[in-house]
């Protein structure tokens, strides 16, 4: 019998990957470690094919729960912009990650830190240490090399680069990503994306388009999950539009995030890293003062009701899409999570067919 296929979210339409890439300008590239007992990676997200230190993106960000250990957020969080790809690794690989972004950006710029400003280098991290020895410290600077060299507009998803040793609701998780059209004003449509490092989640509470399915998994596994424990996960939810926004309405847009997070079962716990960054490709702002700003017509505030929704469906999307893609792992100390399609093989193909959209 085959697996059910994973149901559409909300009523919107997906771009022509489902995909964070389908908006114009931005790549993704994974770099995936699988060696025994190391299973982690990076994964980087470019918001254009230029240098983002001198040509920078407007961004803003929202941090629902704090317990994680990010590197840049709070230079982000004061100018709203971004000055380098977004990376995302394992929690002890973060500072070999942000050195990589810091050399490579002395490289392309070399007075960098000199008569330059410094670089904010932007790492996320979510704690893979269940299925990875994150004591080995294995991601280095040339891991993110191979990601960034790596990035297109195909994207990988589940078991991949920084979601290769990531768990989800007692399952395997990772990187999963999706998009959503949004009709603008007068004619055409704006995109709206998301990229997700899914490393959250209790498996009681876990509920996939409505359906509280996570009671049905745990009696299925029987025993074979790990006791019901505080919730000590992570995520990172990355949004990118085309719409034209400033840092202000991009923090609002991020926050919306957090509605697609709630909708799996999340109540971003206390010991969950719960991070979500927003970012336009619409325009760029000049690191030197002497090249003009833009002149740009912003989205009007009352107007962005239709982008939040195309957040909180593309973010809740890309989670099912993690959960879906991935693949078994076993790891550290024989360490193992199930990959989400092992356990719906007996389920009817249906199931999620034609799931009511439980959010109008």
């Amino acid at each position: 019998m085959p697996s059910p296929a994973v149901p559409h979210i909300g009523a919107l339409p997906s771009g022509e990957r489902d995909a964070i890439t389908d908006v114009a300008g931005v790549t993704v590239g994974h770099c995936t470690l699988d060696e025994a007992e190391v299973q982690t990676g990076v994964t980087v997200v470019h918001p254009h094919a230029g240098d983002p230190f001198l040509q920078r993106v407007p961004a803003g960000a929202a941090v629902l729960n704090g317990f994680g250990k990010s590197v840049g957020l709070v230079q982000v969080e004061e100018l709203g912009v971004l000055e380098t790809p977004i990376a995302l690794t394992n929690t002890f690989s973060v500072p070999a990650v942000a050195e990589a972004q810091i050399r490579d950006c002395i490289a392309m710029n070399p007075e960098c830190g000199r008569g330059l400003p410094s670089v904010n280098p932007l790492v996320f991290e979510c704690n893979d240490g269940f299925l990875n020895d994150m004591q080995r410290m294995a991601v280095r600077g040339h891991h993110y090399r191979q990601a960034c060299a790596a990035a297109s507009g195909e994207v990988a998803q589940g078991s991949v680069g920084a979601g290769r040793g990531m768990s989800s609701f007692a399952l395997k998780g990772g990187i999963g990503t999706a998009s959503r059209r949004v009709p603008r004003p007068g004619a055409g449509r704006h995109t709206v994306g998301a990229l997700v490092l899914a490393n959250y989640g209790l498996l009681p509470h876990l509920v996939i388009a409505g359906r509280a399915v996570g009671p049905r998994l745990e009696a299925q596994l029987a025993g074979a999950a790990p006791a019901a424990e505080p919730e000590k996960g992570s995520i990172i939810m990355l949004i990118a539009t085309d719409a034209p926004l400033d840092a202000r309405q991009l923090r609002r847009l991020a926050l919306r995030a957090g509605a697609g997070l709630a909708r799996t079962g999340s109540v971003f716990g206390h010991g969950s890293g719960d991070i979500a960054l927003a970012f336009s490709t619409a325009y760029t702002l000049p690191l030197r003062s002497e090249q003009p700003m833009p002149a740009v017509a912003l989205l009007h505030d009352a107007l962005l009701d239709g982008l939040f929704r195309a957040a909180a469906d593309s973010v809740e999307q890309a989670i099912l899409h993690a959960l879906w893609r991935a693949e078994s792992i076993t790891g550290r100390h024989g360490h193992r999570r199930p990959a989400l399609s092992e356990l719906l093989r007996d389920w009817p193909s249906d199931t999620f067919a034609h799931p009511l959209d439980p959010h109008p």
